[in-house]
């Protein structure tokens, strides 16, 4: 009898648990499957689909550096490529048989395109590299030197480009601003970003390429991509933009005119495409590279840039850097950097807190390598912020901390420099009196 009245317990126990799990389940599965289906965006673009490998081919493979076009977003309802130089060690022929290396994507700026020599550097340092054009074009075949070097600036005039049959939008100022509202797809901002993303993608898909270890890097118009490329693909090891940043509306950039000008569609800009409203979900380690006197990017909408990253962040400004591109890949901080997180090499310096005693101001530091400088930049001079000269004043160095006399009373901005015994120098974020 107590058999029986146990089995009959347990059957009805079972009975029930059965039956609640099989109630359960579908709706369980619903939830899965939407959570599964929900693609991943940020702003208008679609990650998901982002991060996938594209289609592409190879257009050459020979010389030093290849080429290739790759399969992007649609534009004026037809399919687009994108055409990119790609360059490695093993590429120059100077790899070890199944070496792998670190990865880097290469952004130009406004008026560039894919540059060569850009690509080759990058490679002579030991990375895989592509380099994209942004603009719908493709610039002309790589001429080399005796020694396999490509002869410099092959990609700089506009006229020796050809435009794609199927390329993306030009990169002129009506493609950046005027074309906001409405149908995304014309807009070059989204193309621009979807390319990078695309490109990191594919790069990452190369075998010879160490796919967590890739880094990206752009100039101008391209460190503009750079801050909105690293806060929506979260793949990236480090970010480097050079001159580019957000607030573009603000100030004295000269882009605010042409955000101003958009009337009541200036807001819906500022919001998709202008990197203050996109910085500050980047968590990528960033470097921001930039000049006292750029007058595309001033230093206060630089240092607002910086302040709303929330991830790890560092700033190198150097007094009266030239505009251009082969300036803007030329400090060798962005290779340190990029190198410190995709090859595990020393850091950059650190710099801390400042704070003032005795009529000195000090800030602290950390630092893998010696210094072996540091100094005070100031400017007392007023009216627009590229036209204004610059002051320096030296540092003294003791092991943990910088000192320097303060700020004359007049100093208008200033910020300090770190600079180490490889040369890398970064500084202090800038400081601006009322």
């Amino acid at each position: 009898m107590r058999n029986i009245f146990f089995t009959t317990i347990v059957f009805i126990l079972l009975k029930n648990a059965s039956a609640i799990d099989f109630k359960a389940e579908p709706e369980q599965l619903k939830q899965s499957s939407e959570s599964q289906s929900k693609p991943e965006t940020i702003g208008p673009w679609n990650l998901t689909e982002l991060k996938k490998t594209p289609e592409f081919r190879w257009i050459s493979q020979k010389g030093p550096v290849h080429s290739l076009q790759f399969k992007s977003e649609k534009y004026q309802g037809h399919e687009t490529e994108v055409f990119a130089f790609y360059a490695s060690p093993a590429t120059l022929g100077i790899a070890k048989p199944g070496q792998k290396f670190p990865g880097v994507v290469l952004i130009h700026g406004g008026g560039g395109t894919a540059f060569v020599e850009w690509a080759w550097l990058w490679a002579k340092r030991g990375y895989a590299a592509i380099a994209m054009d942004l603009s719908g074009s493709r610039p002309i075949d790589p001429v080399y030197d005796s020694e396999s070097v490509p002869v410099p600036n092959q990609a700089a005039s506009a006229e020796k480009r050809t435009r794609l049959a199927n390329g993306g939008p030009d990169q002129g100022h009506s493609q950046k601003f005027d074309t906001i509202g409405g149908d995304i797809s014309d807009d070059w901002p989204y193309h621009a970003v979807s390319n990078v993303v695309r490109s990191h993608s594919l790069l990452r898909s190369f075998p010879e390429v160490i796919a967590d270890r890739t880094a990206v890097t752009g100039i101008s118009w391209g460190g503009y991509t750079t801050c909105l490329a690293a806060s929506v693909d979260n793949r990236f090891r480090a970010a480097v933009p050079v001159y580019g940043c957000g607030f573009l509306f603000e100030g004295e950039s000269v882009q605010k005119p042409a955000i101003d000008n958009l009337g009541n569609r200036r807001h819906d800009w500022i919001k998709a495409y202008d990197p203050s409203s996109l910085l500050k979900n980047c968590q990528v380690p960033i470097l921001f590279v930039n000049g006292t006197n750029d007058v595309h990017y001033p230093l206060d909408s630089y240092q607002k840039s910086y302040d709303v990253v929330p991830g790890q962040k560092q700033m190198r400004i150097e007094v009266q850097m030239p505009h251009g591109h082969p300036p803007g890949w030329a400090p060798q901080e962005i290779g340190l950097f990029i190198d410190s997180f995709c090859r595990d090499t020393k850091p950059l310096p650190v710099p801390g807190k400042i704070v003032f005693e005795n009529g000195r101001t000090i800030m602290s530091y950390t630092s893998g390598v010696p210094l072996k400088s540091a100094a005070l930049h100031y400017t007392t001079s007023k009216g627009l912020r590229s036209d204004r000269a610059w002051n320096r004043i030296k540092a003294e160095i003791e092991p943990n901390a910088v000192t320097v006399a303060k700020p004359p009373t007049q100093a208008n901005t200033w910020f300090i420099s770190l600079t180490d015994e490889r040369g890398g120098m970064i500084t202090s974020p800038i400081q601006f009196q009322p």
